[in-house]
């Protein structure tokens, strides 16, 4: 008999969905931050580059690893029997790729194309980009891209690991969790310890090999373990053996972790210091809405700008570069540079929505779910359907 909880649980999760956008909007703030390092002198002071930098310097890691352990969170949350395999992979195609592909050719058109060889370009459009040792071929096109190609590889995996945790017994679920974050935390390490530092190092952090943080941050097999960790939270909470500190501590836990990393060297700073504080945070939302109480992201403001989150994340960049480049390729002063920030931030927004109102729900309303046949002559038998992720409830 099953140890996971009997009572119904809220399908909805909209405080997860609201702090989405958050951790959106710090990768915005990562990757205004590299505009120096790739070309686009948007600040005329180097020092203010430099000092902008620093101060935002591990938010893109830690945004982007909240968002690989909620994805496996809410698909474990969201799971129903009934559905299968092709069904689940058909949804996260539609769900993901008409975006991708869209803001793909964006960036091709406004910044990409020039610099872009045809090579580089057919690997970031086909989501395989974070197989290659290569920044210029990991961040090429769309720099926010790489984590998608990531998250494809979640998804592809996502059937055979659902079925081997769900088999885990619920006492034994916490065990498991501290092991899989003990191979998260050793995995810069095994990095550092195993792979050849070699020539090149980071334009933006000096000390730190390319060889080394690709293995530690980009290569797909290793970041499976942040989307595991979401899969057995997700059902250590459902089974009632979540220990619970709440939105309050979690916050400033994972608020800790980014000061930390300032202390800590970049490939570790950059997952492994925060992955943690942010399961808690992910775990302690859904509690939360799971037993009705009040949050702060659980508001209309918050769930619309989580609900378009996806489509922020994809095109912010290339809106920043767009921007920069009508208003004249120039450099600013720092009070400019905060309003050219700002308007940056407003003009993503409303691009954001266009894409989720025209693009991602029209077509995942459409074509999400197949169509039901009409049957002549009675139903007939079906195959045991392999249990997955419903994609209506909470989309990741």
């Amino acid at each position: 008999m099953s140890t996971e909880k009997s009572r119904a649980r809220v399908t909805r999760l909209n405080t997860l969905t609201g702090l989405r956008f958050p951790a959106a909007f710090v990768v915005f703030l990562y990757h205004a931050a590299l505009l120096g390092f790739l070309g686009i002198p948007w600040l005329s002071s180097s020092s203010a580059v430099t000092t902008y930098y620093g101060a935002v310097a591990h938010v893109g890691a830690l945004g982007v690893t909240f968002f690989f352990v909620l994805s496996g969170f809410v698909l474990t949350w969201s799971a129903r029997k009934t559905d299968t395999a092709p069904r689940f992979w058909r949804r996260r195609f539609l769900k993901i790729v008409p975006n991708y592909v869209l803001v793909w050719a964006l960036a091709m058109v406004v910044f990409a194309a020039p610099h872009t060889d045809v090579t580089v370009g057919a690997l970031n459009l086909f989501l395989v980009q974070v197989w290659y040792p290569d920044f210029a071929i990991n961040f090429g096109v769309n720099p926010a891209g790489w984590s998608l190609a990531v998250e494809a590889v979640f998804y592809l995996s996502f059937p055979v690991l659902f079925h081997v945790i769900k088999k885990i017994p619920a006492h034994r679920l916490n065990l498991s969790i501290a092991g899989v974050a003990a191979g998260i935390l050793a995995t810069p390490w095994l990095s550092t310890l195993l792979v050849p530092a070699g020539t090149v190092f980071m334009d933006m952090e000096p000390e730190t090999s390319v060889n080394q943080y690709f293995f530690s941050y980009i290569v797909p097999l290793p970041r499976v373990l942040d989307f595991a960790l979401g899969i057995l939270v997700a059902r250590s909470v459902m089974a009632g053996r979540w220990r619970n500190i709440g939105m309050i501590w979690s916050g400033a836990l994972l608020a800790a972790s980014y000061v930390v990393g300032y202390f800590t060297p970049y490939i570790y700073s950059s997952r492994a210091v925060c992955v943690v504080p942010a399961a808690l945070l992910i775990a302690a939302g859904a509690i939360a809405d799971d037993e009705g109480r009040f949050t702060f992201c659980r508001n209309r403001v918050m769930v619309w700008l989580g609900d378009i989150s996806f489509a922020f994340y994809l095109v912010h960049y290339t809106v920043i570069v767009a921007v920069w480049k009508t208003l004249g390729s120039k450099s600013y002063s720092n009070t400019e540079a905060v309003a050219l920030m700002a308007l940056c931030l407003g003009v993503s927004i409303l691009a954001s929505w266009a894409l989720y109102a025209l693009v991602e729900r029209p077509i995942t309303q459409r074509w999400s779910n197949p169509r039901r046949k009409p049957v002549a002559r009675g139903p007939e038998p079906e195959a045991e359907p392999v249990p997955l992720a419903a994609g209506r409830v909470v989309e990741d």
